[in-house]
């Protein structure tokens, strides 16, 4: 296998993986100017979003299911203190914080990166 460059950076490609390719198998281009790279980069944002926030959507569906069925066994077993409450709350907080990672949390832009890449290397 021969290295790659992705932006000007160079990579060793993983066995494992076809470098011509992306994950939805449509061919990987190199940009040839800095708008066509922008919106690549756009591009790749976007897909990264719709991503977590399908996630986001099957885990507010198990979550549903999961702590409906609870809810059920709680309701058909003894009814008195209502138990499910903390297993209900512990995941909630997990589903919140999923929450907002897909549709609140901002992904950094290239110019904080490559400030930070920046402060990195005056260390």
């Amino acid at each position: 296998m021969r290295t790659m460059t992705v932006y000007g950076t160079p990579i060793e490609p993983r066995p494992d993986v076809d470098p011509t390719r992306d994950r939805v198998g449509e061919p990987v281009l190199e940009p040839a100017d800095e708008q066509e790279r922008q919106e690549a980069d756009l591009r790749v944002r976007a897909l990264q979003r719709l991503r977590k926030k399908a996630d986001f959507r099957v885990h507010l569906l198990i979550y549903c299911l999961v702590n409906g069925m609870i809810v059920i066994v709680w309701a058909m077993t003894t009814s008195g203190f209502f138990w499910p409450i903390f297993p209900i709350a512990g995941w909630g907080i997990g589903l919140v914080a999923n929450a907002y990672e897909a549709y609140v949390k901002e992904e950094p832009t290239e110019a904080q990166v490559a400030a930070e890449v920046e402060r990195l290397r005056r260390r």
